[in-house]
């Protein structure tokens, strides 16, 4: 029966298709009959969660009756003095995708304005603009990965209100300079906002030489993404930030749901943002866990894309989803990307610790040397 209510939906929510997740790890147990998995499929934090956090929710558990205080304004404190930004250019979100959300309803009009990225990306760029009526434009990276910044610039123009850039890059973990994101802002309308998406950043080796966080207050025109989900071990609180100019920031505050960021998450991105012991082991077990897989796979022949990431990308010797169905039933969870990316014989590996790292390569050894 036809339900007129139905009928009356919005003609950008009628072609949505609902976004799907990989096999969780309760399903892949079920479903191959394992004790225990490894998950390296989700670019989650290796060790977990932070001891301080764990001890911190416990604190405020009996408080989660109560309203966060609207605009949060402690956290806010402690981003400015970890991040070394001033306090009035950030604006928290419930991850890093509200602020996007809340970027795109502040400065595109529906059936004005456009949105410009590099095709693949982050998701949610296209979700949220079409879902806010803007058009979405996309520009192809080039073959090996890398920014193709002409291809990028030939489809801004003057009713551009936003180009997004993520680096370091998703899939790849590909990270340009900041000499280039600054050639490419150059050329930008003075209208447009150029939206440096660092969600990756904290794994780089060289934060001086690839982020944007330190300079964006130079430009007026510039918003830096960060989020708390990867390097602080908080993805499923759902937290993130955006750093911008203040007068812009102003906007999104008052645009922003009085309550967005919950106590819970709250107090936990302050405590992260002080357990300096985690964060160090999280990159320290995380680079030398990149370096170790790189060098073991490319002796398994497969070509391993440079990354700055907590994850690299590569493509296999064999048929990707081949080995990805090998290795879940070996409880290994990687990320195939053929759905979404049409790249069959590509994976994404999420860097695990030592101990999952060593599981992965024994499991592909195997896997190999079986056929």
């Amino acid at each position: 029966m036809s339900s007129k209510v139905c009928e009356a939906i919005r003609e950008e929510v009628k072609c949505f298709s609902p976004y799907t997740a990989g096999k969780s790890i309760d399903e892949v147990k079920e479903a191959y009959g394992l004790n225990s998995i490894i998950k390296l499929a989700s670019n989650e934090n290796p060790l977990g969660t932070s001891p301080r956090v764990q001890d911190v929710i416990k604190l405020y558990a009996s408080s989660t009756f109560r309203y966060a205080q609207v605009g949060t304004p402690n956290l806010v404190d402690a981003i400015a003095h970890y991040f070394h930004i001033p306090d009035d250019t950030i604006v928290s979100g419930n991850g890093s995708d509200e602020v996007i959300d809340m970027l795109i309803r502040v400065k595109a009009t529906p059936g004005k304005n456009n949105i410009v990225a590099f095709k693949p990306c982050f998701s949610m760029y296209q979700v949220l603009s079409r879902l806010n009526g803007v058009e979405f434009r996309q520009a192809a990276l080039n073959d090996d990965f890398t920014f193709d910044w002409d291809g990028l610039l030939k489809l801004v123009d003057d009713q551009t209100s936003i180009v997004f850039i993520t680096t370091p890059d998703n899939p790849s973990g590909y990270a340009p300079k900041v000499e280039e994101i600054l050639a490419l802002h150059a050329k930008l309308p003075k209208s447009c906002l150029l939206v440096v998406d660092e969600a990756y950043m904290d794994f780089a080796e060289d934060l001086d030489r690839y982020s944007m966080l330190p300079r964006f207050t130079q430009y007026d025109n510039v918003c830096v993404l960060r989020t708390f989900s990867k390097c602080f071990g908080l993805a499923g609180l759902r937290l993130g930030f955006g750093a911008m100019n203040p007068q812009l920031a102003e906007y999104l505050r008052r645009i922003r749901a009085p309550f967005n960021v919950n106590i819970l998450a709250e107090q936990a991105g302050i405590a992260v943002l002080q357990d300096t012991p985690f964060i160090e082991e999280t990159l320290r077990v995380t680079r030398e866990g990149r370096a170790y897989l790189t060098k073991e796979l490319e002796a398994l022949d497969f070509n391993v894309y440079p990354s700055l990431a907590n994850f690299i990308m590569v493509e296999a010797p064999k048929d990707g989803s081949y080995l990805t169905e090998e290795l879940l039933k070996r409880g290994l969870i990687i990320r195939p990307l053929v759905k979404g990316y049409n790249l069959p014989k590509h994976l994404r590996i999420t860097i695990g610790t030592d101990h999952e790292n060593q599981v992965l390569i024994s499991a592909l050894k195997e896997i190999l040397n079986a056929e």
